[in-house]
């Protein structure tokens, strides 16, 4: 009996595996594909933006040279007014993604919204089911560079994350974070 449930997960496993992989889009797009775009926004050359239709950009922002902003088709991503988004970045927005004002984001840092859940042993992760949550970069925040933010996780106005943080759960207010998972080393003066 052990056998057979063996190869019937095993054969499981194959019929998931011949899922069929689809193309997101090159990522093209001109500005009046936004949801809303504010006065003063810079996007430099090599910005990659997918369903720019849920993305919606304050004013004075700033989006660095190949980031690539990976809206989602029901969720949304909102940056708001006078942030600055370094080069390199990689911002997710399929459980949702909130940027407040005045947020610094250094290059190559990456902000994610979804992971895969963990299924059965036999079953390879990468075709299990995603779970999604949303992320919030609250108000004045500055974000290190190659920090990584996973998905559900709050971070509260006027924090840092140090460079090459992993940010696991939520950085209060006013605190500066940092490691590999972040933990708190202190809180701002």
């Amino acid at each position: 009996m052990r056998r057979h449930a063996r190869q019937d997960n095993m054969e499981q496993a194959e019929t998931v595996k011949r899922k069929e992989s689809r193309s997101h889009g090159d990522g093209s797009f001109s500005l009046e594909d936004f949801s809303s775009i504010g006065k003063n926004v810079v996007i430099e050359c090599g910005v990659l933006a997918f369903h720019p239709e849920n993305i919606d950009l304050g004013e004075n922002v700033y989006i660095g040279h190949n980031t690539i902003l990976k809206g989602y088709h029901n969720n949304r991503m909102i940056i708001g007014d006078s942030t600055w988004i370094g080069q390199c970045c990689f911002l997710h927005s399929g459980g949702g993604l909130t940027i407040g004002e005045e947020v610094g984001i250094a290059p190559r840092v990456n902000i994610l919204t979804a992971q895969h859940r963990e299924g059965e042993r036999s079953a390879p992760i990468r075709f299990c089911d995603l779970e999604y949550e949303p992320v919030k970069i609250e108000r004045g925040c500055d974000i290190g560079i190659g920090a990584i933010i996973l998905p559900g996780v709050t971070v509260g106005e006027g924090s840092i994350v140090g460079a090459g943080s992993v940010v696991t759960k939520d950085v209060p207010p006013y605190t500066v974070f940092a490691g590999n998972p972040a933990k708190k080393l202190r809180d701002r003066n």
